[in-house]
């Protein structure tokens, strides 16, 4: 994957400053904000789909509760997972770099998103959009969650790509076994390795060969903030997390991070293209 001059804006849980996370209505407004790429969390539930949900519980996102994988889906189908989230900004302000793309939030939009719906979105795209799933881990079944996001790849014909710059889903996840045994799986699919400490030796730009990317917290990047580029040297692009702050963005492209996670994808786009307030936000093409 060859560095980009600026960084691609990857939609984190969506537009999830706006929408709630890991809700059809997020990931629209994030399309329509024109965000480079999508990132989701997956788990897996008790009669095993997989679901974007970051918690191991539902509590906090939802009107239900219960632990994800005890529940089944038809039961997860009855929450509302919309509901908690504030459906305006908290300063106005966010309005001038974060203009609203859809004032409705309907019935489709509050359920549970499967990972095979919100794949689905993205391949109906007119546009090259990117799905970056993390797999999330501790859970109670070690690897059944990387055996279902192959599965899944496979199903949509999207688990061997020709070449992995071509490829419309990226796995990560915070668990090297897990990278390592997705990649066992589904060679051709690209990996990040996702970390907010880093040994020694990946400070010193070493990864392990099946992670292609690096995957450092904003946290990180600042405190040295040549880490992307002593990766570079050794041939891996960074995708960094979790980048709000305009300094944070900033600090992103000076350092060559590819890849932005950012929960405000319209007002990070704006400021990467140079925008101000009262510059709109283009939305492509859909």
């Amino acid at each position: 994957m060859p560095a980009m001059a600026s960084p691609q804006v990857v939609a984190h849980r969506g537009a999830s400053a706006e929408r709630a996370e890991h809700t059809l209505g997020a990931y629209q407004v994030a399309l329509d904000q024109g965000a480079d790429a999508l990132e989701c969390d997956v788990r897996v539930t008790r009669d095993g789909h997989l679901v974007c949900v970051h918690d191991r519980r539902v509590d906090r996102t939802s009107s239900g509760r219960g632990v994800v994988s005890e529940l089944t889906l038809p039961a997860m189908s009855r929450f509302d997972f919309a509901h908690w989230h504030h459906e305006l900004p908290e300063s106005a302000d966010e309005l001038v770099f974060e203009p609203r793309a859809s004032a409705a939030v309907g019935a489709a939009q509050r359920r549970i998103l499967t990972f095979d719906d919100l794949l689905g979105l993205v391949r109906a795209q007119r546009r090259r959009i990117r799905l970056f799933a993390e797999t999330k881990h501790p859970v109670r079944y070690a690897g059944l969650v990387e055996a279902k996001l192959t599965a899944a790849l496979a199903r949509h014909g999207v688990s061997a790509p020709a070449h992995k710059d071509e490829s419309p889903v990226v796995m990560m996840s915070f668990s090297s076994a897990a990278v390592r045994r997705f990649r066992a799986d589904a060679p051709g699919v690209p990996t990040v390795l996702l970390f907010d400490r880093a040994s020694r030796a990946v400070r010193a730009g070493e990864l392990p060969r099946w992670a292609d990317l690096a995957g450092p917290s904003i946290r990180l990047l600042r405190r040295d903030p040549e880490l992307a580029g002593r990766w570079a040297a050794r041939g891996r692009d960074t995708y960094c997390w979790t980048v709000d702050d305009p300094a944070d963005v900033e600090l992103c492209r000076r350092a060559g991070v590819r890849f932005v996670a950012t929960n405000r994808p319209g007002a990070t786009r704006l400021r990467l293209s140079g925008g101000c307030p009262g510059t709109s936000v283009a939305v492509a093409a859909r």
